[in-house]
């Protein structure tokens, strides 16, 4: 499962507090198939995984069995077609494999070098063909994962050596921190890439855990453990024992999981706040049991879903919850069940040009399902506060290309201000309430990625001359 790691974020305007207003109708939170009501390959599918690039077009890579091979698809808004013009890409059987994509329009495929072979295959689609890039690992491998930093260099995962990292760098992969990177024998890995110059590797290690190193770690660099321990005491019994791990867009890292036996296998999220893994909402939820094959996704407003299925209970079929941050508990969205039999392989993202959520399984053969989300939060008619002082409303607007609602309050001097800072998750509870804190602006700079809290630093002045501005020669 693998993220689209830069969206195209919005500018906000000119000048600080001048707000482009969102009015656009609400939409039915309903799932619908994409490009096809059932599923859009030819036979039975495993290992499924989504990408959306940032035209908004969706690829799906999965085994496929009609072939005894790795296929790939893309939708481009009105029919799926195979990238490259056929199925089955590989040359053998690819059970394991995964998809990223770069902001050029490449995609990268990987997958397990099928027997009588071994190794990891890497291919690259340019647009016209498919390349078999050099093998990065020839040991067997089985878990793997991929991504691509936002300078355009891929990124690779193997079970390898109890995990391992390579990038390909003018053609050859260069080895990325140090070998046996889970310190026993990792399972289920997922990896994703910050705007921060980081990369991080989550999977299951007696327990799931996340590490991380720079993206230009040399093969001596050691793996950091992220917040010092593991995230959570996790369920591993099956092939469909999955974690997952996203990345938002001030680069805060959340991981979905089942718990353990113990706790009746039901679904845990974690965010790590810089110094601790945090609970967010309740423990352990889920309509049922047995909760399995999980993925999570976020929104560039850090609005959070996540996808299970049921083992034991409810058939197999899967359920999308959402995070309630008001009432700080998970609920089912878009009905109680996506899929309306046993499903499999889920994988979910988050579509920023289309505000969709988008959602790949397994159920006789590739299913792809999308829902629209709101545009503006219901209730909220952009109207100002009353005229006393205290009244609030609200206001819905575009912020890091994603539609976002904040409470107004009419202060003091008859003003209408924001009730929280702006990439704040929240108003403010107390003094010290980091949740509200927001982003940190710098005075005539874009929404450009300076603003995040985590954002890369530098002693080096640049030159600040934003677009627009043309013609201020200082700056206070």
């Amino acid at each position: 499962m693998f993220k689209n790691l830069q969206l195209k974020a919005k500018k906000l305007g000119a000048a600080i507090g001048f707000l482009i207003l969102a009015m656009s109708s609400t939409h039915a939170q309903q799932w619908e198939g994409v490009g096809s009501t059932g599923s859009i390959s030819i036979g039975g599918s495993s290992y499924n995984n989504l990408a959306i690039d940032v035209q908004g077009n969706y690829y799906v890579s999965y085994y496929d069995v009609s072939v005894t091979k790795g296929s790939v698809q893309r939708f481009n808004g009105t029919s799926w077609s195979y990238v490259g013009g056929n199925a089955g890409i590989t040359t053998a059987t690819a059970t394991y494999n995964s998809l990223s994509l770069d902001t050029s329009g490449n995609v990268y495929y990987t997958n397990q070098w099928g027997y009588p072979n071994s190794g990891m295959e890497v291919r690259k689609f340019n647009g016209t063909s498919w390349s078999l890039l050099p093998l990065p690992f020839t040991d067997t491998t089985n878990y793997q994962a991929s991504a691509v930093a936002p300078n355009g260099i891929p990124y690779v995962y193997a079970s390898v050596g109890s995990g391992t990292v390579k990038r390909l760098v003018n053609g050859a992969w260069e080895q990325v921190g140090s070998a046996n990177v889970a310190g026993a024998n990792p399972t289920h890995a997922e990896m994703v890439i910050g705007t921060n110059g980081k990369v991080y590797v989550c999977h299951v290690a007696s327990g799931v855990r996340v590490f991380e190193n720079s993206l230009t770690a040399s093969a001596t660099d050691a793996w950091s453990l992220v917040g010092g321990t593991l995230v959570g005491s996790a369920f591993t019994e099956g092939a469909n024992a999955t974690s997952d791990i996203a990345i938002g867009s001030d680069n805060t890292l959340y991981v979905v999981y089942s718990s353990t036996a113990a706790n009746n296998r039901k679904l845990n999220v974690k965010k790590f706040d810089g110094t601790n893994w945090v609970q967010i909402g309740n423990a352990d939820f889920g309509i049922s049991n047995d909760l399995y094959n999980v993925s999570i996704a976020v929104t560039p407003s850090g609005k959070l879903y996540t996808v299970a299925s049921g083992w034991a209970a409810n058939g197999g079929k899967n359920t999308v919850y959402q995070y309630n941050s008001v009432s700080n508990i998970w609920e089912t969205f878009g009905g109680d069940f996506v899929s309306d039999d046993a499903a499999l392989y889920n994988d979910l993202q988050y579509d920023a040009v289309n505000n969709t959520l988008v959602l790949t399984y397994s159920q006789n053969g590739v299913r792809v399902k999308r829902v629209q989300l709101s545009n503006n939060t219901p209730g909220c008619n952009n109207a100002d506060p009353g005229i006393n002082p205290g009244d609030t409303s609200c206001v819905t607007f575009t912020y890091k290309g994603q539609q976002v609602t904040y409470t107004t309050v009419r202060g003091a001097d008859g003003k209408v201000w924001l009730q929280q800072n702006l990439g704040s998750r929240q108003v403010a509870t107390a003094m010290a309430d980091a949740e509200s804190y927001g982003d940190l602006f710098q005075w005539g700079r874009w929404d450009d990625g300076h603003q995040n809290r985590n954002s890369a630093t530098t002693t080096v002045p640049t030159t600040n001359n934003p677009t627009g501005l043309s013609g201020i020669t200082s700056f206070i």
